[in-house]
């Protein structure tokens, strides 16, 4: 044993002395900026952790994405019709397209997170989003080709996105964009994806099937066996499906169970074991039953070893958007707001998350190019036929596993790639077993619901009505556009109160309230700092912040005065002419700064 660990020892500081080890700041590389405590072991380790948490991914996606219908067309039949679900050739091409996706959705998750992590040298991997993906198929394409665009027609709205985030990323407007949004609001959003997502795992098509349609209500509890389930609602028999109960005990409760004793793979061994038990023929949970499609799944699965070609998705970009110019904007402006939202922001935990954020400029190294990145792998995604790439959060696993740097991502990335070559294993996961991984997501999504701010009405209100708005509405985009309206209502409705009657009346818990500002901590876009510096030249030059300027910031104990050179002048009567006052974000210090 001590042989073995003195080996590893050895390859670690024969890997970190090399050019390798400097590229990526090893411990032992003698790169000026070297990470501490890096090894080479320890990221390839954490590499394969957050792959193994997150594989999930290839088969819950290429699900989701495939019930758009892709490039399948239900003939002569309207597509909300019932009557498709029983169409034998529209059936096997959707199923078809469904292994298409799974080489899609790896080689993308393959492709971008090796991509990032060898270029921002950041401990994340990327994958086609959980939520962003819900959000394509369901709300902008619709189920079986059903919604306000067509699959290939939203592809090219998301290639588009790719290079309007390039351009967002490349002025700054990206990263101010994401602060101005109110915190609990973006706490909320996540929220409310998290439950969006626990009703797409409960339903009959996506899920379990323990929820469906009705007639009288909007959901009612399902659960029924196949033969019992007619025009998307449960005639009889609810509750006792066997594949339902085989999810919920097996890829539900083991699953969490697992992860109760911090299992890093809790996810892909309870979709595993559910896709083994329903794997074998004439059972009542079999996944390859005896009928046309059955068979063609059975065929196709016991090749086990198979690169199935990207032959429905690749490349299949719509770019003719007459008589749907308006619905494709649309799409394209919410998929950018969704974006921004999600990518973004999970991309801004994960490096605060390693640890990388600057506290003072609010930034990480190399976050340009990052979020660049990012955008190129939306792109090329589209290319491929999948929904926008996002940072997984999944990639905490690796993070708290030792990963630091970019080789992490890369090793993730290589697993995907391989993962490419067992197309057949991925394609024989039932819905059923994914649909309890969903509902676990969107728990772990929901736990941040204590960091809103639930002691001030202006804050509370519009964060509910977000997560309300989201699973009920189905759709990310709308309960956040839900969630600024009532903020801004609410809250403007406040402020011109306190305005008109000169602060006299105002809630008596203001100050508890979350600080919000239009220029938020960090740097500003430069399109801002460069028309301000503009505004100063044409003025003579006076009223800009200068190099030797000084500065009063807001932190925790207190204000704090510190001149551009680095020297302290907190016993100093500070010059009026060669301050700037930043914004406090405590809004009981208010009344102080107007003071200064």
């Amino acid at each position: 044993m001590d042989r073995l660990r003195n080996s590893v020892e050895d390859l670690n500081n024969y890997i970190g002395a090399s050019t390798f080890g400097r590229i990526f700041r090893l411990e032992g590389s003698g790169h000026d900026l070297e990470i501490r405590n890096t090894k080479f072991t320890t990221e390839v380790r954490a590499g394969l952790t957050t792959f193994f948490t997150m594989a999930y991914i290839i088969a819950v996606n290429a699900s989701i994405l495939s019930d758009t219908g892709g490039d399948c067309f239900c003939d002569h039949v309207d597509p909300k019709d019932p009557a498709c679900l029983n169409n034998v050739d529209f059936a096997l091409c959707k199923q078809d397209l469904n292994r298409s996706l799974i080489t899609a959705t790896a080689a993308v998750a393959g492709f971008s997170s090796f991509l990032f992590g060898f270029l921002t040298n950041m401990p994340v991997a990327l994958a086609p989003g959980m939520g962003l993906n819900a959000y394509f198929a369901y709300q902008i394409v619709g189920y079986n080709g059903t919604g306000i665009i067509s699959y290939k027609l939203a592809l090219t709205a998301v290639f588009m996105e790719g290079f309007v985030f390039i351009f967002l990323s490349l002025i700054g407007m990206r990263q101010w964009l994401v602060k101005i949004i109110p915190v609990s609001l973006k706490i909320a959003a996540a929220c409310g994806i998290g439950l969006f997502l626990a009703l797409i795992g409960l339903s009959h098509t996506t899920g379990i099937g323990a929820v469906s349609g009705a007639v009288n209500t909007s959901l009612q509890v399902a659960g029924c066996p196949d033969e019992f389930f007619e025009n998307g609602m449960c005639k009889s028999h609810k509750m006792t499906s066997h594949t339902m109960w085989l999810g919920i005990m097996v890829g539900g409760i083991f699953t969490a169970y697992l992860m109760a004793y911090k299992v890093k793979s809790a996810m892909v061994v309870g979709i595993l074991m559910v896709s083994i038990i329903s794997w074998p023929r004439n059972t009542s949970v079999t996944y390859f039953p005896d009928t046309v499609v059955g068979d063609n799944r059975h065929t196709f699965f016991k090749a086990v070893v198979a690169f199935h070609p990207i032959n429905h998705t690749l490349n299949i970009l719509d770019w003719n958007i007459s008589g749907q110019s308006g619905q494709f904007v649309m799409a394209l402006f919410t998929f950018l707001y969704v974006d921004i939202i999600d990518c973004t922001a999970t991309l801004y935990s994960m490096a605060r998350f390693s640890g990388v954020v600057d506290p003072e400029t609010g930034d990480f190294p190399r976050s340009t190019l990052a979020y660049c990145t990012d955008a190129i792998c939306i792109s090329m995604g589209a290319l491929l036929g999948v929904s926008p790439v996002t940072v997984f959060i999944e990639s905490g696993a690796g993070i708290a596993e030792g990963g630091k740097t970019g080789l992490t991502g890369m090793t993730c990335g290589l697993c995907f790639f391989v993962s490419m070559f067992f197309a057949p294993i991925f394609a024989a996961v039932p819905p059923w077993a994914t649909g309890c991984t969903l509902v676990l997501v969107g728990c772990l999504m929901m736990r941040q619901i204590s960091n809103i701010n639930w002691s001030y009405i202006g804050d509370a209100v519009p964060a509910f009505v977000t997560i309300m708005f989201i699973p009920f509405g189905y759709s990310a985009a709308y309960g956040l556009i839900a969630g600024l309206m009532v903020y801004t209502g609410l809250n403007g409705m406040i402020y011109i109160t306190k305005l008109i009657s000169g602060g006299r009346i105002a809630p008596d818990d203001e100050d508890r309230r979350e600080y919000w500002t239009v220029k938020p901590h960090g740097k500003l876009p430069w399109f801002f700092t460069a028309s301000q510096a503009l505004a100063d030249q044409l003025r003579g030059g006076r009223g800009g912040r200068r190099d030797d300027a000084a500065s009063f910031r807001a932190s925790h104990d207190g204000w704090d005065y510190q001149d551009r050179l680095g020297s302290k002048a907190s016993n100093q009567e500070p010059d009026p002419d060669r301050m700037v006052v930043g914004m406090p974000r405590d809004p009981s210090r208010e009344k102080v700064l107007r003071k200064l």
